[in-house]
């Protein structure tokens, strides 16, 4: 009995992490794969290399949290299959309306359905959790917003990442023993920024590593019928990378259409600042979606680029006496030209910032809000009546 109910385990746990390779994967190298940096399949292995690392490292904090401390009791085997259900008809609803799936946040609230039905919830855990998943998204708008206004427009003007036709390395076979060389039309500039993409592309994976591999793994680990760790991680490791090599491949194309409409240089301030706010948080044990980081700093980002033309009391206060002044939030998408003085704080934009596309629909904005509430929400109600139907199972 205890055989097949950790087979089934397992096959949920599979199930999990494919589809969570599939979206993370997308997010983490779109970019990348779209300036034609890396291949997709190039992309894929790297994902893979770099989750296992975030997931046995940084992301042991997040399932002993997710294991053992939102209930006051260890997790079992038969709840843990019952929670990778709840998991799996989360990224079910998400897919069917199109958001990326706040896994982490429906991972807890699937465990604290648990706890509300069996009476063992941590309730100073999960006030703790809920704080942080309500803090997140002004720490990444904020930090977003610092960058739009303030770094991003001057980065803008002095970096270039192109992608020159040929390979960006070849061997000199002149000497002895073949060196490595630049490409026949690589520049030292764009050695350079491939390099600086792949080590942020590699830092963004270890991050989706550090908080998705538990959201797979975690409800298998417990007790003694239940997987060890790192067998575990390994298994959502396995499962996540399968995803990027095959379902990711779409993803990567559009990248859920956030990243891809902007400019990779944006991207990647985007990148970095999502994955430090998600791997500090998995460092803490807190369980928090890679998606609502770089969602909120995207649109931080936006802000801060398009407000530039006020001052920023005026932007904070909508002060009456800037409403003269256009305020474009599609700013983001512009790109000054190489060299070009940008405009400082307060005066007018160029026309190319004022007449960029709007990236930030406010009812995609309030859609993707509405699945971080309704994603955890559901998730706990459901399996609150599961448990309290079925309480042996806990």
């Amino acid at each position: 009995m205890v055989e097949t109910l950790l087979l089934v385990g397992i096959v949920a746990s599979l199930f999990v992490g494919f589809n969570i390779g599939g979206s993370s994967t997308g997010i983490t190298w779109g970019p990348s794969v779209g300036a034609g940096i890396v291949t997709k399949t190039t992309a894929a292995a790297i994902m893979t290399v770099f989750v296992f690392l975030g997931g046995i490292t940084v992301g042991q904090e997040v399932m002993g949290t997710l294991s053992e401390d939102i209930i006051t009791v260890d997790l079992t085997l038969s709840a843990g299959v019952a929670v990778l259900f709840f998991i799996g008809l989360g990224i079910l609803v998400a897919n069917i309306f199109g958001v990326p799936v706040p896994t982490s946040m429906t991972t807890v609230g699937a465990i604290a359905g648990l706890g509300l039905a069996t009476g063992t919830l941590n309730y100073e855990m999960i006030a703790e959790i809920i704080s942080w998943w309500v803090v997140t998204p002004i720490i990444g708008f904020w930090i977003g917003g610092i960058i739009g206004r303030y770094i991003y427009p001057w980065v803008n003007r002095r970096v270039d990442i192109k992608n020159s036709p040929g390979p960006l390395l070849s061997l000199d076979r002149q000497g002895t023993v073949p060196k490595p060389a630049l490409g026949p039309n690589t520049t030292t500039q764009e050695l350079a920024t491939t390099v600086v993409v792949l080590i942020i592309g590699c830092y963004m994976a270890f991050s989706a590593g550090a908080s998705n591999v538990p959201n797979a793994a975690a409800p298998l680990v417990g007790g003694d019928d239940g997987l060890e760790m790192t067998y575990a991680v390994l298994l959502a490791t396995a499962a996540i990378g399968l995803g990027g090599f095959t379902i990711a491949r779409r993803t990567m194309d559009s990248v859920g259409g956030e990243l891809s409409d902007i400019p990779l240089l944006a991207a990647l301030f985007v990148m970095v600042t999502a994955s430090t706010i998600t791997t500090t948080l998995s460092y803490m044990g807190i369980p928090i979606s890679l998606v609502m980081s770089t969602v909120m700093t995207i649109v931080g980002i936006g802000w801060g680029r398009a407000t530039r033309p006020v001052t920023f009391r005026e932007a904070v206060t909508r002060d009456s006496d800037a409403q003269d002044r256009e305020i474009e939030l599609g700013a983001i998408v512009a790109e000054e030209q190489e060299g070009e003085r940008a405009p400082a704080i307060g005066e007018e934009e160029s026309e190319e910032v004022l007449n960029a596309a709007d990236l930030f629909n406010p009812r995609a904005v309030i859609k993707y809000i509405s699945m971080w509430i309704i994603g955890p929400s559901m998730s706990t109600l459901l399996a609150y009546g599961f448990f309290t139907l079925f309480p042996g199972i806990a």
